[in-house]
């Protein structure tokens, strides 16, 4: 046995590659189970599978798919919202077959106090034309300039609608609409001028609709006969009458282009309010005419070359302004006017043509000899009643109210509010204060003719209208207690807190600066200004009534008395003596640098009424003062404003201890304008003729415990003088 073993060689198992032999224990592929074979590939590719996906998953690739993903569901979901939206607002809106085309814009009667007729405006304006009785360029011009795809879009346009979004993100503000003409008649037809998304939707839904029932001709023609092209007028018949005096069929192609202009801002853009910019809102009209192929190049230069010219309007007389003024307030006080309404207002229509009269027979006799062009004048009563409001001399030419509009720098008539300031704080009409040249840092502001009294009273240098005095005070009370004044009486307008302003240097309206002085008229209090006190339907429903506020004292009636003792002396014996008439009145004259404006702001018991006169450009005038024609026209309109009116005295009793026995109209101007270049104006204090007045101790004025201002008072302003900039003014340097 052993033999037999030891004759064999013994073969040992192994795990080499080399099969010499058949006995190799390894397993061949065929012999190994099916089922393990298939567990190892599944194995393997999913092994391969999870490396595939995994380093996938994680590069651009799978970001891409994920935002597509993404942005399709949020599509999804946010036209779900939409429509929602849609459904929900359309729900609310009444059903179709009740819709239908409301009438023209309706009527507005403007009446006096006495119930005389002062304008109609509304649908009177013009009547309604057929789109083939027009010119053509009418309806060429608006589809150019508010929809270029008016004809190809079935009422709402995606493309203009991105195109307008794109440039407002490009400019970073709104600089145009996506509203097409039929979502315009739409909103003008059925909605109010609200911007929520409910009324958007509401348009669009409308515009749809009249898309729907209308034909492109009749949607454009009910847009051009509704739409409001400013001043007043409502649709284009009215707004070739109204700029043109023709026709619309008459209407030219530069006249087309203006009136197409107009539809972006009617007020802003009206020739009869600023012709400049009409005539370059015309032009961009002409010039997308011209692009969408509507009018050759021989077309477009002469319509360049001849503008439209405005024609005299057929509307006239002061009154207009008034209805001008009721027109802007109404929406305010009752909404969109959607039937014929009778508005009352507060003002006597004979007065206002008597103020008319007098300001136009004024500047007809005066305008070339003095070279004033233009006139303004307000009354207002103790309750704050507008009773006359002339906005210039003839409104046929300009509709631009001069009286509301119009900020100038009223000069002296502004120093009111520097003595009540004072007066509030302790001085009385007897102070006593130092005449003399006076520096504020580098600024001289100067008397008139360089004229200087030394020892004054407040009651006197007011009356003479000294600008020295002035200045002092408003160093010592102070620049910004003299703004709180002027605004806590009525001034609306942003004044300039610095020495300048005992001058008059900030801008204001005639309409602000008289109703400022209402207080001192009826004893204190504020009044709020108003203009119309009633409007009802033509039914006699009343749709708005003014109401009178509570008492508001404004000015302590010890005040009241002084400063009305310092007026009065104004027009008895200081610069306004013209304005001296049967009542006792008080006011203020101003005028401005170079006699540019010359103001009257005057008061009785009964009205406060102020004056301007000056030009349009800023020319100056031929050395016009507020005691000469503003002091002038007030006396002729309060003569027949009191007429068979009892007498009565002013408010609070004061007497003065001295009289002011005559009187220089003072022009109120320093030295240098402050709202002029620097080179402007020379120093008055060098024009004294008499030379500079002796030095005197402010610190010792009898009646004022105040410190003393940081002026040099009594200097000739010559020693050590530096050049003075328009930067030392406004900064008080």
């Amino acid at each position: 046995m052993a033999s037999r073993d030891r004759g064999r060689q013994r073969i040992e198992p192994g795990f080499s590659s080399d099969r010499r032999s058949g006995d190799d224990l390894r397993a061949d592929p065929e012999d190994r189970p099916v089922a393990k074979r298939k567990t190892v590939r599944k194995s393997t590719k999913s092994k391969r599978g999870k490396s595939r996906r995994g380093s996938g998953s994680g590069g651009f690739f799978g970001l891409l798919r994920r935002a597509v993903y993404w942005s399709f569901v949020l599509c999804i979901w946010g036209g779900i919202a939409l429509a929602g939206t849609v459904i929900y607002f359309a729900a609310k809106m009444p059903q179709t077959t009740t819709w239908s085309i409301p009438d023209r814009p309706p009527n507005v009667k403007i009446v006096s106090v006495e119930g005389d007729l002062i304008a109609n405006r509304g649908a009177s304006g013009g009547e309604a034309i057929s789109l083939h009785d027009m010119s053509p360029y009418l309806p060429e011009a608006v589809v150019a300039i508010e929809d270029r795809r008016f004809y190809s879009h079935f009422g709402v346009d995606p493309i203009g609608f991105a195109r307008a979004m794109a440039a407002n993100v490009m400019s970073g503000r709104l600089v145009q609409g996506g509203s097409t003409i039929t979502q315009q008649l739409a909103k003008n037809l059925f909605l109010t001028p609200d911007r929520t998304i409910e009324r958007k939707v509401q348009e669009v839904l409308l515009a749809l609709w009249l898309e729907q029932k209308y034909t492109k001709d009749q949607i454009l023609e009910m847009y051009l006969n509704r739409v409001y092209l400013g001043s007043g007028s409502y649709g284009v018949a009215a707004a070739s009458r109204r700029y043109f005096d023709k026709s619309a069929k008459e209407v030219t192609l530069p006249e087309a282009a203006l009136i197409a202009g107009l539809l972006k801002a009617p007020s802003r853009l009206s020739p009869a309010r600023d012709p400049k910019a009409a005539s370059e809102r015309a032009q961009l009209v002409l010039a997308a005419m011209r692009e969408q192929g509507m009018i050759g190049d021989k077309e477009l230069t002469f319509a360049m070359k001849q503008p439209a010219t405005r024609a005299a309007s057929y509307w006239s007389g002061s009154e207009q302004y008034v209805a001008d003024r009721v027109m802007e307030e109404l929406p305010g006080l009752i909404g969109d006017v959607r039937s014929d309404v009778i508005v009352d207002t507060t003002v006597d229509l004979g007065l206002q043509k008597l103020g008319e009269a007098s300001i136009r027979d004024l500047i007809s006799k005066n305008g070339e000899k003095l070279n004033v062009s233009q006139g303004a004048m307000v009354s207002i009563d103790g309750t704050g009643a507008v009773r006359a409001l002339i906005g210039g001399y003839d409104y046929a030419n300009s509709q631009f109210d001069r009286a509301s509009e119009a900020k100038r720098q009223p000069g002296s008539a502004f120093k009111p509010f520097v003595y009540l300031s004072a007066l509030e704080q302790g001085f009385t009409p007897e102070s006593v204060r130092n005449d003399a040249p006076i520096r504020i840092g580098n600024w001289t502001p100067g008397n008139y003719n360089g004229k200087y009294f030394g020892k004054v009273t407040l009651a006197e240098a007011l009356a003479r209208s000294l600008n020295s005095v002035s200045a002092q005070l408003v160093m010592e009370v102070g620049p910004k207690t003299v703004v709180s004044t002027a605004h806590r009486l009525g001034i609306e307008s942003n004044l300039t807190s610095n020495a300048s302003l005992a001058l008059g240097t900030s801008e204001v309206t005639l309409l602000e600066l008289t109703d400022s002085f209402v207080p001192f008229a009826n004893g204190g209090y504020k009044a709020p200004l108003h203009i119309i006190r009633r409007v009802t339907t033509n039914e006699g429903k009343v749709l708005y009534e003014y109401k009178s506020p509570a008492p508001n004292r404004v000015i302590d009636l010890r005040n009241v008395g002084m400063i009305n003792a310092m007026l009065r002396q104004t027009v008895e014996s200081g610069t306004a003596t013209k304005a001296k008439f049967g009542w006792p009145a008080a006011g203020k004259t101003g005028t401005s640098q170079n006699f540019r404006d010359a103001w009257f702001i005057g008061y009785t018991s009964n009205l406060a009424t102020g004056v301007w006169f000056g030009n349009d450009d800023g020319r100056p005038t031929k050395k016009i003062t507020g005691g000469s024609l503003p002091a002038i026209a007030w006396k002729d309109f309060m003569v027949a404003a009191h007429k068979g009116v009892p007498v009565a005295s002013l408010p609070g009793e004061y007497q003065l201890d001295q009289q002011v026995n005559d009187g220089n109209d003072i022009l109120p101007s320093s030295g240098v304008d402050p709202a002029a270049p620097a080179s402007e104006g020379v120093p008055s204090a060098q024009l004294n003729p008499a030379g500079p007045m002796p030095p005197v101790d402010v610190g010792n004025q009898t009646g004022s415990t105040r410190p003393v201002p940081p002026a040099n008072v009594g200097s000739n302003g010559q020693k050590g003088r530096k050049t003075t900039t328009l930067f030392d003014l406004i900064m008080g340097n």
